[in-house]
Protein backbone atom coordinates (compact mmCIF):
# COMPACT_ATOMS: atom_id res chain seq x y z
CA UNK A 1 0.00 0.00 0.00
CA UNK A 2 1.17 3.74 -0.34
CA UNK A 3 0.40 6.77 1.12
CA UNK A 4 -2.19 7.90 -1.19
CA UNK A 5 -4.12 4.88 -1.35
CA UNK A 6 -4.21 4.99 2.83
CA UNK A 7 -5.24 8.48 3.21
CA UNK A 8 -8.25 7.12 0.04
CA UNK A 9 -9.27 4.97 2.52
CA UNK A 10 -9.58 6.82 5.59
CA UNK A 11 -9.99 10.46 3.97
CA UNK A 12 -10.46 12.22 8.05
CA UNK A 13 -7.61 12.12 10.56
CA UNK A 14 -6.09 13.01 13.45
CA UNK A 15 -2.90 12.87 13.81
CA UNK A 16 -0.50 12.62 16.98
CA UNK A 17 2.12 15.56 15.94
CA UNK A 18 5.59 15.69 17.79
CA UNK A 19 7.47 17.69 15.02
CA UNK A 20 10.05 14.87 14.71
CA UNK A 21 10.69 13.46 11.23
CA UNK A 22 8.38 11.19 11.37
CA UNK A 23 5.05 12.63 12.31
CA UNK A 24 6.40 15.78 10.04
CA UNK A 25 6.54 13.65 6.61
CA UNK A 26 2.53 11.75 7.59
CA UNK A 27 1.53 15.71 8.82
CA UNK A 28 3.06 16.79 5.17
CA UNK A 29 1.14 13.79 2.95
CA UNK A 30 -1.88 13.83 4.61
CA UNK A 31 -2.34 17.76 4.04
CA UNK A 32 -1.76 16.97 0.17
CA UNK A 33 -3.93 13.57 0.33
CA UNK A 34 -6.36 13.47 3.04
CA UNK A 35 -9.54 15.29 2.50
CA UNK A 36 -9.86 17.04 6.38
CA UNK A 37 -6.47 16.76 8.97
CA UNK A 38 -5.92 17.87 12.39
CA UNK A 39 -2.45 17.45 14.23
CA UNK A 40 -2.52 17.60 18.01
CA UNK A 41 0.32 18.04 19.74
CA UNK A 42 0.64 16.75 23.55
CA UNK A 43 2.88 18.80 26.04
CA UNK A 44 4.45 17.47 29.66
CA UNK A 45 7.22 18.16 31.37
CA UNK A 46 8.85 15.11 29.68
CA UNK A 47 9.55 17.32 26.09
CA UNK A 48 11.72 20.09 25.95
CA UNK A 49 10.40 23.43 24.78
CA UNK A 50 12.33 23.42 21.20
CA UNK A 51 10.64 20.28 20.44
CA UNK A 52 7.65 22.23 21.05
CA UNK A 53 8.82 25.11 18.73
CA UNK A 54 9.99 22.85 15.73
CA UNK A 55 6.51 21.80 15.62
CA UNK A 56 4.95 24.96 15.29
CA UNK A 57 7.30 25.61 12.94
CA UNK A 58 7.13 23.26 10.97
CA UNK A 59 2.98 23.36 11.14
CA UNK A 60 3.45 26.82 10.04
CA UNK A 61 5.02 25.91 6.75
CA UNK A 62 2.83 23.24 5.94
CA UNK A 63 0.27 25.79 6.58
CA UNK A 64 -1.55 23.84 8.97
CA UNK A 65 -2.97 24.03 12.63
CA UNK A 66 -1.15 21.92 15.39
CA UNK A 67 -3.80 21.86 18.73
CA UNK A 68 -1.35 21.66 22.01
CA UNK A 69 -2.84 19.68 24.67
CA UNK A 70 -1.02 20.07 28.20
CA UNK A 71 -0.97 17.41 30.07
CA UNK A 72 0.48 16.52 33.43
CA UNK A 73 1.92 13.00 33.75
CA UNK A 74 4.13 13.75 36.53
CA UNK A 75 1.00 13.48 38.76
CA UNK A 76 0.27 9.91 37.66
CA UNK A 77 2.15 8.16 39.95
CA UNK A 78 2.63 4.64 37.51
CA UNK A 79 4.77 6.96 35.37
CA UNK A 80 6.78 9.33 37.66
CA UNK A 81 7.84 5.99 40.05
CA UNK A 82 9.66 4.97 36.69
CA UNK A 83 8.69 1.42 36.21
CA UNK A 84 10.58 -0.68 33.45
CA UNK A 85 6.98 -0.58 31.39
CA UNK A 86 6.72 3.68 32.09
CA UNK A 87 6.18 4.30 28.52
CA UNK A 88 3.24 2.01 28.30
CA UNK A 89 1.71 4.26 30.72
CA UNK A 90 2.78 7.42 29.41
CA UNK A 91 1.80 6.55 25.86
CA UNK A 92 -1.56 5.43 26.85
CA UNK A 93 -2.22 8.77 28.63
CA UNK A 94 -1.03 10.74 25.84
CA UNK A 95 -3.16 9.19 23.21
CA UNK A 96 -5.91 9.06 25.76
CA UNK A 97 -5.57 12.70 25.82
CA UNK A 98 -5.66 13.04 21.87
CA UNK A 99 -8.07 10.38 21.29
CA UNK A 100 -10.83 12.65 23.33
CA UNK A 101 -10.29 15.68 22.06
CA UNK A 102 -9.76 14.11 18.20
CA UNK A 103 -12.83 12.62 18.83
CA UNK A 104 -14.64 15.74 20.22
CA UNK A 105 -13.43 17.60 17.02
CA UNK A 106 -15.11 15.17 14.83
CA UNK A 107 -12.17 12.64 13.91
CA UNK A 108 -12.53 8.77 14.98
CA UNK A 109 -9.14 8.12 12.84
CA UNK A 110 -6.28 8.68 15.05
CA UNK A 111 -2.49 7.87 13.69
CA UNK A 112 0.88 8.31 14.64
CA UNK A 113 4.44 8.05 13.18
CA UNK A 114 5.60 4.47 13.78
CA UNK A 115 7.65 3.99 11.04
CA UNK A 116 8.93 0.23 9.38
CA UNK A 117 12.47 0.86 11.01
CA UNK A 118 11.44 0.67 14.59
CA UNK A 119 11.92 -2.46 16.31
CA UNK A 120 7.92 -2.45 17.93
CA UNK A 121 9.15 -5.53 20.13
CA UNK A 122 10.84 -3.37 22.13
CA UNK A 123 8.73 -0.77 22.85
CA UNK A 124 6.24 -0.32 25.76
CA UNK A 125 4.23 1.85 24.27
CA UNK A 126 3.53 0.27 21.02
CA UNK A 127 0.74 -1.97 23.12
CA UNK A 128 -1.06 1.00 24.42
CA UNK A 129 -1.47 2.42 20.28
CA UNK A 130 -2.84 -1.14 19.28
CA UNK A 131 -5.52 -1.13 22.58
CA UNK A 132 -6.18 2.41 21.30
CA UNK A 133 -6.56 1.46 17.89
CA UNK A 134 -4.36 3.99 16.33
CA UNK A 135 -2.85 3.54 13.08
CA UNK A 136 0.73 3.58 11.52
CA UNK A 137 0.79 4.41 8.16
CA UNK A 138 4.14 5.01 7.62
CA UNK A 139 4.88 1.30 8.82
CA UNK A 140 1.66 -0.01 7.09
CA UNK A 141 3.17 1.37 3.72
CA UNK A 142 6.47 0.01 4.78
CA UNK A 143 8.57 3.18 4.81
CA UNK A 144 11.45 3.06 6.62
CA UNK A 145 13.74 5.77 8.12
CA UNK A 146 16.24 6.44 5.60
CA UNK A 147 13.46 6.38 3.26
CA UNK A 148 11.08 8.92 5.12
CA UNK A 149 14.22 10.97 5.66
CA UNK A 150 14.79 11.40 1.76
CA UNK A 151 11.51 11.53 1.09
CA UNK A 152 11.41 14.53 3.37
CA UNK A 153 13.82 16.24 2.08
CA UNK A 154 12.98 16.01 -1.53
CA UNK A 155 10.10 17.58 -0.15
CA UNK A 156 11.78 20.27 1.72
CA UNK A 157 11.41 19.50 5.07
CA UNK A 158 13.69 20.86 7.69
CA UNK A 159 13.22 18.15 9.31
CA UNK A 160 14.80 15.49 7.33
CA UNK A 161 17.65 15.48 9.46
CA UNK A 162 16.74 16.09 13.00
CA UNK A 163 18.16 13.96 14.48
CA UNK A 164 16.40 11.35 17.15
CA UNK A 165 15.32 12.85 20.23
CA UNK A 166 14.26 10.77 23.21
CA UNK A 167 11.69 12.64 25.88
CA UNK A 168 13.69 13.79 29.33
CA UNK A 169 12.27 11.20 31.60
CA UNK A 170 14.72 9.00 29.25
CA UNK A 171 17.83 10.05 31.04
CA UNK A 172 16.87 9.40 34.56
CA UNK A 173 17.34 5.85 35.57
CA UNK A 174 14.40 2.96 35.89
CA UNK A 175 13.10 2.91 39.25
CA UNK A 176 14.78 6.40 40.35
CA UNK A 177 11.17 8.77 40.83
CA UNK A 178 10.60 11.19 38.15
CA UNK A 179 10.29 14.44 38.90
CA UNK A 180 9.58 17.97 37.76
CA UNK A 181 13.02 19.64 39.08
CA UNK A 182 14.94 17.08 37.57
CA UNK A 183 13.28 17.20 34.00
CA UNK A 184 13.94 21.41 34.31
CA UNK A 185 17.70 20.42 35.18
CA UNK A 186 18.70 17.95 32.24
CA UNK A 187 16.27 20.55 29.94
CA UNK A 188 18.49 23.10 31.12
CA UNK A 189 21.76 21.76 30.88
CA UNK A 190 21.07 19.78 27.70
CA UNK A 191 20.23 23.60 26.15
CA UNK A 192 23.55 24.65 27.51
CA UNK A 193 25.49 22.10 25.70
CA UNK A 194 23.45 22.74 22.42
CA UNK A 195 24.55 26.15 23.12
CA UNK A 196 28.19 25.06 22.66
CA UNK A 197 27.15 23.26 19.49
CA UNK A 198 26.81 19.73 20.69
CA UNK A 199 24.17 18.07 19.04
CA UNK A 200 24.31 14.18 19.37
CA UNK A 201 24.38 13.83 23.16
CA UNK A 202 22.36 13.19 26.42
CA UNK A 203 22.98 14.13 29.88
CA UNK A 204 21.92 11.45 32.22
CA UNK A 205 20.89 11.97 35.34
CA UNK A 206 22.08 9.60 38.09
CA UNK A 207 21.42 10.92 41.58
CA UNK A 208 23.87 13.75 42.46
CA UNK A 209 25.77 13.05 39.07
CA UNK A 210 25.59 14.04 35.73
CA UNK A 211 27.14 11.36 32.72
CA UNK A 212 27.50 12.77 29.38
CA UNK A 213 27.28 10.83 26.68
CA UNK A 214 28.33 12.11 22.96
CA UNK A 215 29.32 10.86 19.77
CA UNK A 216 33.10 9.95 19.21
CA UNK A 217 33.34 13.07 16.90
CA UNK A 218 31.85 15.51 19.58
CA UNK A 219 34.27 13.95 22.66
CA UNK A 220 37.10 16.82 21.38
CA UNK A 221 34.55 19.66 21.44
CA UNK A 222 33.80 18.23 25.38
CA UNK A 223 37.21 18.09 26.12
CA UNK A 224 38.05 22.13 24.78
CA UNK A 225 34.84 23.23 26.67
CA UNK A 226 36.02 21.06 29.71
CA UNK A 227 35.94 23.57 32.39
CA UNK A 228 32.91 25.36 31.51
CA UNK A 229 30.90 22.88 31.02
CA UNK A 230 32.24 21.49 34.68
CA UNK A 231 31.12 25.40 35.95
CA UNK A 232 27.82 24.74 34.26
CA UNK A 233 26.82 21.45 35.42
CA UNK A 234 28.41 21.78 38.89
CA UNK A 235 25.33 24.21 40.39
CA UNK A 236 23.22 21.16 39.41
CA UNK A 237 25.47 18.61 40.36
CA UNK A 238 27.98 17.31 42.70
CA UNK A 239 29.98 15.23 39.98
CA UNK A 240 30.12 16.11 36.01
CA UNK A 241 30.93 12.15 34.13
CA UNK A 242 32.22 11.82 30.34
CA UNK A 243 31.27 8.28 29.30
CA UNK A 244 33.34 6.90 27.10
CA UNK A 245 31.47 4.20 25.51
CA UNK A 246 30.41 6.48 22.72
CA UNK A 247 26.89 7.16 20.96
CA UNK A 248 26.61 6.08 17.46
Amino acid sequence: MKLIDFFKEYPRVAIAFSGGVDSTYLLYVAKQCAIEVQAYYVKTAFQPQFELNDALRIANELGTQVKILHLDVVLDERISSNPNNRCYYCKRKLFEAIKKKAEVDGFTVVLDGTNASDDISDRPGTKALHELSVISPLRLCGLTKTEIRQLSRNAGLFTWNKLAYSCLATRISVGEQITEKKLRIIETVENYLFSLGLSNFRVRHMGDAAKIQVSASQIEKIIENRESIIAELKQYYSAVLLDLEVRE
